[in-house]
C-alpha cells in the first residue's frame, strides 16, 4: 500500500488536474507525510489541531488552496463540494463502506463543472491488490463504472 512508486503517479495526476480541488487521501501517517513534503501540499491528519484543520478545509473550500493531503480524518463529517479529484494511495484494506464515503464526497455537483476523478492507486501482485477487487466489486455492484490503467498510461 506505501509503494514508493505512487509518488510519481500521483504527482502525474496532480499535474493533470491541474486548476482542480484535488484530495491526495491516505491511511498511512509515513506515507501521507511523505506525499505532502513531495506535493508541497498541506496535511490533514489526527494530529493537526481542529482550527488548523478547518482553516485548511475552509481555504480548500475557497480555492485557495488545491490540493490537500488527508488521512482517514477526512472520511466523516467534512463538506468539500468542489473537490472534483480524489487521489487515494491507501485505504483501511478492503473496506467497502470507505470506499464507498471516498467516492461520495466527490459526486455532488460541482460550481465549476468538473466531473468527478476517482483514483485509486494499486501496487500490482500484493495484497494491496486483493483489497482492491474487492472493493472494485463492490462498487461495480452498485452501478459505477472504472477503467484499470497501468502507471505508465498516466504519465503528465
Amino acid at each position: 500500500a506505501t509503494a514508493p512508486a505512487k509518488i510519481g503517479v500521483v504527482r502525474s495526476l496532480v499535474e493533470r488536474h491541474r486548476g482542480e480541488r484535488i484530495l491526495v487521501i491516505g491511511q498511512y501517517l509515513d506515507q501521507i507525510d511523505v506525499l505532502a513534503d513531495a506535493l508541497g501540499a498541506p496535511k490533514i491528519t489526527g494530529a493537526t489541531p481542529v482550527d488548523e484543520r478547518e482553516e485548511l478545509y475552509q481555504a480548500f473550500r475557497e480555492g485557495t488552496i488545491e490540493l490537500l493531503v488527508v488521512s482517514k480524518v477526512a472520511n466523516f463529517s467534512i463538506d468539500l463540494p468542489e473537490a472534483s479529484v480524489a487521489i487515494q494511495v491507501s485505504g483501511s484494506f478492503g473496506s467497502r463502506q470507505e470506499e464507498a464515503q471516498r467516492l461520495g464526497r466527490l459526486l455532488r455537483p460541482k460550481e465549476s463543472g468538473h466531473t468527478a476523478s476517482f483514483y485509486t492507486l494499486i501496487a500490482r501482485d500484493t495484497v494491496d491488490q486483493d483489497f482492491a477487487q474487492n472493493r472494485q466489486r463492490f462498487l461495480a455492484e452498485q452501478g459505477y463504472a472504472y477503467t484499470i490503467l497501468d502507471a505508465d498510461q498516466i504519465a503528465a
